[in-house]
């Protein structure tokens, strides 16, 4: 059974609201026979890495940047886990205060290394979390699983 990683820092009801909807989409009824294992940035690792099909990353935008912890998640499996799943496809949500296109750019030039294939255009949102906001976010966790089912 394909699995799907959903490895996310979530310190705010925003990003909250955000990996629940990820989490529903990715466990859309539609989309029966993926398992989805969600971890805290600061819990997972290689051996979750190399257990994945595919990945959903979650992440404030802090200073400009990812947030530490999911930086730390990167630093952990960077090199152990280098092309191991290339090819996999990833979606990104970030939520930020007032920008998010330095977590949004850090973000892709670590999966582009690590050879994994974006397959949804990442959310990325500032201020309140719109229902809109939780639509696109509900259709990057179902993007990213459907991808698994696909030959």
């Amino acid at each position: 059974m394909p699995r799907l990683l959903v490895v996310h820092h979530t310190p705010s009801p925003a990003l909250q609201a955000m990996l629940e909807a990820v989490i529903a989409g990715a466990r859309d009824p539609e989309l029966e026979g993926i398992e989805v294992e969600i971890r805290p940035a600061l819990a997972a690792g290689v051996p979750d890495v190399l257990a994945a099909d595919g990945f959903v990353l979650g992440t404030p935008a802090n200073i400009g940047y990812m947030s530490g912890a999911l930086k730390h998640f990167f630093d952990q499996v960077y090199y152990p886990c280098l092309l191991a799943k290339a090819g996999a496809p990833y979606g990104l949500y970030v939520h930020g205060g007032s920008d998010t296109a330095g977590a949004v750019r850090a973000v892709q030039s670590i999966t582009t290394g690590l050879g994994w294939q974006e397959v949804s255009k990442p959310v990325a949102v500032t201020g309140q979390v719109s229902r809109e906001t939780e639509r696109e976010c509900h259709e990057l966790g179902a993007t990213v699983a459907a991808n698994l089912l696909a030959p």
